[in-house]
């Protein structure tokens, strides 16, 4: 296992991280997983032993159960709590209040603290808020996530799902204000979406912001179930259907993973990650299984170093349609690299 800087910090985190959106299962989120404790157990100490120390949920991941099951498998493991990078989330709707969603600072004060008591940790390493919200000014946000900082109850923040001009908006006012900044951004990247290569890669490249990488499979398309001509009778994208996908695209570029897979011996999946693993804006790979078998599958992309060819016969099949204002910044500005 590798350890990367989260962005532009000292903060070593394990090149593949441990999501938790199958711990618990627990309303709209049984389409993802219901693993009962002792899976979670399982999975949480076989990631552990194979290097990984980053754990990445979400307070609305099964309505708070997923934390809660993430906590209690630390305990039960004896896992040593400073040994672990423990990530969460904040915006999402956790009651029917008015003011239980968004990024306000009542909401944000309220969450961690119950993120807290969840966890059954004094301290969450890395606080992202979940999503862009329209109605609360971003000073408001940051404010309350600089108190966090610096209270101790949070280590690092970050963010997910943003634009770029969100991003950008937000380390502006942080630098303005002296506040805590995002050091790093959780985004949806895979060989089959590669949009974040428009203007966001660029701009965590420039800011040096480190990128957290969520549905690397594309929701178990890229998994290796998936082709032209077949389709599983069961898996996550039957019951949920995300994220979105161009399937025609998507078919082209599982058609040369699988000539890949094939030659090297390894799944189709260890090529989506491995892929994904190569690209230079990359601290961090979110992988999360239903069993063990996934699990250890998934663990093996680390050892999967696919050379310039096999990169460039996947570059070739699902690079990005040009898109103004890139191509007119390539044909004005090459003479200037």
């Amino acid at each position: 296992m590798k350890y990367n800087l989260l962005g532009n910090t000292g903060l070593k985190v394990s090149e593949l991280c441990l999501g938790t959106m199958t711990f618990g299962g627990k309303g709209f989120w049984t389409a993802i997983g219901t693993l009962p404790q002792d899976e979670v157990d399982a999975l949480v100490k076989r990631s552990v032993e194979a290097g990984i120390n980053f754990i990445d949920t979400a307070n609305v991941y099964s309505e708070g159960l997923s934390e809660k099951m993430t906590g209690t498998a630390i305990r039960n493991l004896g896992l040593r709590r400073d040994d672990l990078i423990i990530a969460t989330k904040v915006r999402g709707k956790v009651g029917e209040g008015p003011n239980q969603i968004g990024l306000t600072r009542k909401h944000i004060l309220h969450q961690v603290e119950e993120s807290l008591r969840r966890l059954q940790t004094d301290y969450i390493d890395l606080y992202q808020i979940h999503g862009y919200d329209a109605l609360t000014p971003l000073e408001e946000t940051l404010y309350a996530l600089d108190q966090l900082v610096s209270s101790g109850k949070v280590r690092y923040i970050g963010c997910s799902n943003l634009a770029a001009w969100h991003i950008m908006k937000a380390l502006s006012i942080s630098e303005i204000k002296d506040y805590s900044k995002f050091v790093s951004l959780q985004a949806y990247y895979t060989i089959a979406g590669r949009d974040i290569e428009r203007e966001i890669v660029p701009l965590l490249l420039d800011q040096k912001l480190g990128l957290m990488v969520w549905s690397p499979l594309a929701g178990g398309l890229l998994s290796g179930k998936y082709s032209r001509n077949t389709s599983p009778e069961e898996g996550r994208r039957i019951n949920f259907d995300f994220p979105p996908v161009n399937r025609e695209r998507a078919y082209d570029i599982i058609d040369v993973m699988h000539e890949i897979a094939r030659a090297r011996n390894v799944s189709v999946a260890q090529i989506a990650l491995s892929w994904v693993l190569h690209q230079p804006a990359v601290s961090t790979v979110i992988i999360g299984a239903k069993n063990p078998q996934q699990l250890e599958d998934n663990l093996k992309a680390i050892d999967l170093s696919l050379d310039a060819t096999e990169l460039q016969k996947l570059d070739a099949v699902s690079k990005l349609a040009p898109e103004y204002p890139g191509w007119m910044i390539e044909r004005f500005g090459g003479d200037r690299k």
